[in-house]
């Protein structure tokens, strides 16, 4: 997530009936009327089945930025950490730091599948291929989230998913967002914090990740932990800006011992390793139980090391292989050639006898025009009819300058910008004056009770909409 978060500084800136029933009320349902159909605030469409259609497009195309420079901003930033640094909102997309960390919700059925397994190799298989598939809504999102404002909150409820996700900027400086998931079945929690650093190295912009991510099955009684890898932003001064994800990403499960190491791998001279990903699962003995391999923006395989040995050596003699082809369901990007990016030819080589562990989803059609978002992505800023009454005054969805970007208006977002950014110094300074500290209202500082570090960990009470005393930052 490195890119997007810490870039505008502040010196610029229930169970499942449950959940059925507050999604109704939403929408201003009655949730026991299931057959009926019927649009809601322009394009929100309930299906016969009661299930919430969410929004297919954005209100508006994304702006365009060939006018604008990168480099005349960064060009004396070099080697510097960012979070100092204002970026004009012609670079930004219509999204809060915060709501792409839900992004990470987009593959929950990874979760599910992990909790339906009985075996704990599969699981751990299940878990890696959720990691993975966790940094894959960045393949060419090139363009940088709003930094969220502290204090600034965002909750996402899908019963048809079967969760629910709610998340605070729980600090400026350093900028961290604390987020906190859980099954509607009960079956499972994940959560974590994240603030990446960003250093702007001439050509690129990297983001080492930090904070620790945690999900917990609590069936089986499994705690998981791991980091994200390292994500570069390349051709920020000319050419087509491009992503990339590098370095080595454990998972280990607390419980059992296993631990999967995944290796996301640099680009190389010559690209051939461009969106790479190859590692394994060993139990506690470092015996390897399997092999892992395939791309970040594409599918993930896992084989048993032996095959997987073999295939390499016949690899190395030039045996010939077979090439796994694009299924129907995957669009190739067709700007997978384009200059100033490493070229792609081939797809994941496929090793006789793998099994699919996941597969990136189809992007909509018009996603080009809507800065490179998934379908999932689409619709987390959506604003449905009823919402506003029962939102925290906190969240993204309330934010102007996010509404106004999204809605094509950039003129009156760039102003509420800056008046927010604004708002939050003179607060800061009011709050220094009166020696006030600042308090979290839905997390607290504490220790990852399985890694022993410092953690962002959930308070709890979000979901009884008691809002009484949360801060006016818009």
């Amino acid at each position: 997530y490195g890119f997007y978060t810490g870039f505008d500084s502040d010196n610029s800136s229930g169970d499942f009936s449950e959940a059925n029933h507050k999604v109704a009320e939403m929408l201003d349902l009655d949730p026991h009327q299931s057959n009926r159909t019927g649009k809601h605030n322009g394009e929100t469409e309930i299906q016969e089945n009661g299930i919430k259609r969410h929004r297919t497009s954005l209100p508006a195309p994304m702006f365009s930025r060939s006018d604008f420079s990168v480099w005349s901003i960064l060009k004396k930033c070099i080697g510097l950490e960012l979070s100092k640094i204002t970026m004009p909102i012609v670079f930004n997309e219509p999204l809060s730091f915060l709501q792409r960390i839900t992004e990470y919700m987009e593959h929950i059925y990874l979760i599910n599948k992990a909790c339906s397994h009985a075996d704990p190799l599969e699981r751990m298989q299940a878990v890696a291929a959720f990691a993975v598939s966790a940094v894959a809504s960045q393949w060419e999102r090139t363009g940088k989230p709003f930094n969220p404002l502290l204090g600034e909150t965002y909750e996402l409820t899908r019963e048809d998913l079967g969760f629910r996700f709610i998340s605070e900027q729980v600090s400026h400086h350093p900028p961290i967002s604390a987020f906190y998931s859980e099954g509607l079945n009960k079956d499972f929690i994940f959560h974590g914090s994240i603030y990446p650093k960003l250093k702007f190295w001439g050509k690129s912009i990297e983001a080492e990740p930090r904070g620790t991510i945690t999900l917990e099955l609590l069936k089986h009684n499994e705690a998981y932990t791991w980091t994200n890898p390292t994500c570069c932003v390349h051709n920020v001064i000319i050419g087509k800006l491009w992503l990339e994800q590098y370095g080595t990403v454990e998972i280990v499960n607390h419980s059992t011992g296993d631990k999967c190491v995944l290796n996301f791998k640099p680009c190389g001279l010559f690209g051939k390793e461009l969106h790479r990903v190859e590692g394994y699962i060993q139990d506690k003995n470092r015996k390897k139980l399997c092999v892992i391999y395939g791309k970040w923006t594409e599918c993930l395989w896992c084989t048993d090391p032996t095959t997987y040995e073999t295939y390499k050596k016949n690899e190395k003699r030039g045996g010939e292989q077979k090439k796994l082809k694009p299924s129907e369901d995957v669009i190739k990007s067709e700007n997978d050639e384009a200059d100033d990016m490493p070229e792609v030819q081939d797809t994941v080589q496929f090793i006789p006898g793998s099994k699919l562990l996941w597969r990136i989803n189809c992007r909509p059609p018009n996603s080009s025009q809507m800065y490179n978002f998934t379908s999932f992505a689409v619709s987390l800023n959506e604003l449905e009819k009823g919402m506003e009454a029962i939102l925290a005054p906190t969240d993204c969805r309330l934010r102007p300058d996010i509404r106004n970007m999204e809605n094509g208006n950039m003129d009156v977002a760039s102003k509420e910008k800056e008046r927010l950014e604004e708002k939050q110094r003179a607060a800061r300074k009011e709050r220094a004056k009166d020696e006030v500290e600042w308090h979290t209202r839905w997390f607290h500082q504490g220790t990852n009770p399985y890694t022993g570090t410092s953690d962002w960990l959930y308070s709890g009470g979000y979901f009884d909409r008691n809002f009484s005393d949360c801060p006016d930052i818009y």
